[in-house]
């Protein structure tokens, strides 16, 4: 059996909004885009939404709007994927790496307290900070806001593995949606997301000063809406009033993020319904921790990250993962810490040991298969894998073990050796 990574959910009504968006001759940013937007911001519950082609754009146009300059410096966690310090360095400012929490990977908000202190000593101005709620889970966005009001940070979410995600603050408190008390929350619909346009992004606000500040740098810095200039209600007149980028989505891309949108809520139930189907088979396997919903929060399901315990294993994380591939299972890793990386090595002088969780963390991963259109044969298969792995790592434990000869003192019979 063959199970990749990752399928995306599209059917007849995707298709059908393509070929009508290809029928009706405008294929770039459009009505579907301006709709798409519309709708976005109506389902996570904020007044502004700015379609561009990645969430990388979407956090280099936060980080634009809210004046970020080479001489700051911006909070990032870890454990994370390359964009979200990356365009801290499109700015030539400086991402402040900080650890993760061992219980869901997300930004350790006490670390980036010690961290941020640190960063202030030595005369660095902190201007931002961009947690990231790995694989769908909310992070501590109480902590992170309290450490925002002191600092005077903006906060900008990295909300990519989140539609949709809720959090509360205790188990009477209303929920509310990611991005609620940040000053922009940016989502990815890249081909693996809970939805998809196969490329694409978002930036949500609710403050409309930085709505119309990434709207005008997502197209050039142009000062009308470009989109307009063919249509009736349009004008060919414009002026540059910033050097802007090229971020904008277009009515393809939209066409399919339309009908993902109206059935988000069915894909989440389907993630959530085999995040469950991989509990009930693994739960009892004491060689994998399983990922867990941690308390008032609702997981977009995203990633399903498991953990090996390598001290009840003969085999390593990676020899494992070439076990799942002879097995045709798709797993991947979410992610090498950027700490660890060459790049921030030899920029910063970062070393393994300086965020110890994330580094320790690393070396355990795995992410399997999570997706709608998952089979329970399917997931029945790649918990059998995982089952018949540990079984063969423990057998070759087992003889490792036996060829070690235990030193038995001469007065003790060798029945009462220790074991």
């Amino acid at each position: 059996m063959q199970i990749p990574f990752f399928r995306p959910n599209i059917e007849q009504p995707e298709i059908d909004e393509v070929v009508d968006t290809l029928r009706s001759g405008w294929l770039t940013t459009g009505p579907k885009t301006k709709q798409f937007e519309a709708d976005f911001a109506a389902y996570v519950g904020q007044t502004h939404a700015v379609a561009v082609n990645s969430c990388t754009a979407a956090l280099h146009l936060a980080l634009e709007a809210i004046g970020l300059g080479p001489d700051d410096t911006v909070v990032v966690p870890a454990m994370t994927f390359a964009a979200t310090a990356e365009v801290v360095r499109y700015f030539g400012a400086k991402p402040l790496l900080v650890d993760c929490r061992e219980r869901d990977f997300n930004l350790n908000v006490a670390d980036a307290e010690q961290k941020i202190k640190a960063a202030l000593a030595r005369g660095e101005t902190v201007k931002a900070i961009l947690p990231v709620h790995y694989g769908g889970q909310v992070g501590d966005m109480a902590g992170v806001l309290q450490l925002a009001r002191r600092f005077n940070l903006h906060i900008i979410e990295d909300a990519a593995h989140c539609c949709p995600a809720f959090y509360r603050d205790h188990e009477s408190a209303p929920w509310k949606s990611v991005g609620a008390e940040s000053a922009i929350s940016c989502y990815s619909f890249y081909a693996n997301k809970t939805i998809t346009t196969g490329e694409g992004g978002m930036a949500c606000t609710n403050n409309p000063k930085l709505a119309e500040r990434m709207r005008i740098m997502s197209l050039h810095g142009i000062s009308k809406d470009a989109w307009k200039r063919f249509t009736a209600e349009g004008s060919w007149y414009y002026e540059i009033i910033a050097s802007g980028f090229k971020y904008n989505l277009t009515d393809i891309a939209s066409s399919i993020g339309l009908h993902q949108l109206r059935k988000a809520d069915r894909l989440h139930k389907q993630r959530a319904g085999w995040a469950e189907y991989y509990f009930r088979k693994l739960r009892h396997v004491e060689e994998v921790i399983l990922p867990a919903v941690q308390p008032n929060r609702v997981h977009s399901w995203h990633l399903y990250p498991i953990r090996l315990r390598l001290d009840r294993l003969a085999i390593g994380r990676n020899q494992f993962m070439e076990e799942l591939k002879q097995r045709g299972i798709g797993a991947s890793v979410h992610w090498m810490p950027l700490h660890m990386h060459p790049y921030y090595r030899e920029k910063y002088g970062y070393r393994p040991e300086d965020l110890p969780i994330a580094a320790s963390l690393y070396g355990q991963m795995i992410s399997l298969p999570l997706y709608p259109d998952l089979t329970a044969a399917q997931v029945d298969y790649i918990c059998q894998g995982i089952h018949e792995i540990i079984a063969r790592a423990q057998n070759l434990r087992c003889k490792a073990q036996s060829l070690v000869t235990p030193v038995v003192p001469h007065a003790r019979p060798l029945s009462q050796a220790p074991v």
